[in-house]
């Protein structure tokens, strides 16, 4: 059963960011990731929002997310990723077809 993260994310420097979004990609990619969709906010419908974009990556199952998340390659590049944004990463798992 796959699974998704969903980031929001809140950029504070967007130099960083980019850094931190083309390291991160090899990390996703290395655990069988992908990133499905990405998006800049436009509007709340319901609610309030405090965040400028958002990602959505599709990995084979939860197991591979926490090995993402844990990987050594990940965790040396979270330090860039708190100087180039706030970000929420938040799992679901995807309902069987």
């Amino acid at each position: 059963m796959s699974a998704f993260v969903v980031a929001t994310v809140s950029i504070k420097d967007d130099q960083k960011f980019s850094e931190y979004a083309n390291a991160a990609g090899p990390t996703i990619a290395a655990k069988g990731g992908s990133v499905l969709k990405r998006g800049k906010f436009n509007g709340a419908l319901a609610g309030a929002s405090d965040h400028s974009s958002v990602a959505v990556i599709e990995f084979p199952n939860g197991e591979a997310i926490t090995d993402w998340y844990n990987s050594d390659a990940y965790q040396a590049i979270i330090p860039l990723r708190d100087e180039a944004c706030d970000m929420t990463l938040v799992t679901y798992n995807a309902p069987p077809a």
